[in-house]
C-alpha cells in the first residue's frame, strides 16, 4: 500500500491546497494531509480549526485522512508507514526551500522521498498568508478558498 503524506500548516487551507490534495490521492493509495506545526509562524488558526477547516473543504474522500502532528516529519512518516512526502510549489522560490527540506528528510532517513507537485496556473499566487491579509481586511475571498470555510475565515480574521 502507497501512503502519502502531504504535510503543511494549512493556515487556512486554499483552493491551492485542494488542487495538489485532489491531484496526489490519485497517484496514492492513501493520502495523509497531515496538519503540522510551524514554529517559524505564528499562526492565525488552532490545529483544531485547521482540521475542521480541511474536514469541511474535503466531503469525499475514500482515501484521504486528515490528522495533525506536532514533531518530525521523519517519525511521523515512520509512525504511518509513508515513504512518500508530496510538497506543492507556486514557483522557483518555493523550490529552494522544499528542495533544503526534502533533502535534509532524505538525510534523516533514506528510506523517505519527496514528490514535487505544480499547483495549477489559476492558484500559482494564493498563499495562506494573502488569504489571511484579504479576510482580516474583509476583502472578497470565495475564488480563493472553499466555498463552504470562506464566511467562518472572514469572521475569525476580520479586523
Amino acid at each position: 500500500m502507497r501512503t502519502f503524506v502531504y504535510p503543511g500548516s494549512f493556515d487556512p487551507v486554499t483552493n491551492g491546497h485542494l488542487d495538489i490534495i485532489n491531484r496526489a490521492s490519485k497517484i496514492c493509495d492513501k493520502l495523509i494531509v497531515l496538519v503540522s506545526v510551524n514554529k517559524r509562524k505564528t499562526s492565525a488558526f488552532t490545529i483544531e480549526e485547521r482540521l475542521e477547516l480541511l474536514n469541511l473543504s474535503i466531503p469525499n474522500r475514500a482515501n484521504i485522512e486528515i490528522t495533525s502532528y506536532n514533531g518530525l516529519l521523519v517519525d511521523f512518516m515512520r509512525k504511518v508507514n509513508a515513504k512518500t512526502i508530496v510538497k506543492g510549489l507556486r514557483a522557483i522560490s518555493d523550490f529552494e526551500y522544499e528542495m533544503q527540506m526534502a533533502l535534509l528528510n532524505h538525510n534523516l532517513d533514506n528510506d523517505i522521498d519527496t514528490i514535487f507537485m505544480m499547483t495549477s496556473i489559476q492558484n500559482s499566487f494564493l498563499s495562506s498568508s494573502a488569504i489571511r491579509e484579504l479576510a482580516s481586511y474583509g476583502g472578497k475571498i470565495d475564488d480563493f478558498v472553499p466555498e463552504k470555510i470562506a464566511d467562518i475565515i472572514i469572521k475569525k480574521l476580520k479586523k
